[in-house]
């Protein structure tokens, strides 16, 4: 049944994805070039509910699917790991044209070439998980 439920929320957002642009190219490449608010309003709006969304998970201690309670761990203060894994994200977001989520949703809207960046997402995430120990953290 759950499995059920998170393919139809994940359905949903690729639908909300596909029909607000946010899983176009061309607005994407609008972003990197600063020629248009869409994304950068997307963007903010989607860390406004984070943020609200996350202070009421903690204020109303709301518990998961699986009726655990959610637990929020501060992060660490390191700067600079922070600042060379968003580059490393933004670059690979300006080479394919489309961040982790926008992969999906454009290769169920029948742009097949997006089947090679979410092959090539998979073996960075596998690289990483076999140097994961030997890397600063």
């Amino acid at each position: 049944m759950r499995t059920t439920i998170y393919l139809a929320i994940g359905i949903l957002f690729g639908i909300t994805m596909f029909k607000s642009e946010a899983a176009s190219w061309f607005r994407i490449y609008e972003m990197f070039q600063f020629q248009a608010f869409h994304m950068y309003g997307i963007i903010g709006l989607a860390l406004i509910l984070g943020i609200l969304i996350t202070q009421g998970i903690k204020k109303f201690k709301v518990k998961s699917f699986y009726k655990n309670t959610v637990h929020f761990e501060p992060k660490d203060k390191g700067v600079v790991r922070y600042l060379v894994g968003g580059v490393l994200f933004g670059l690979g977001w300006a080479l394919a044209g489309a961040c982790p989520g926008p992969m999906y949703t454009l290769l169920g809207a029948g742009y097949l070439s997006m089947a090679v960046v979410i092959l090539a997402a998979i073996l960075g995430t596998f690289v990483y998980g076999v140097l994961k120990d030997k890397l600063p953290h």
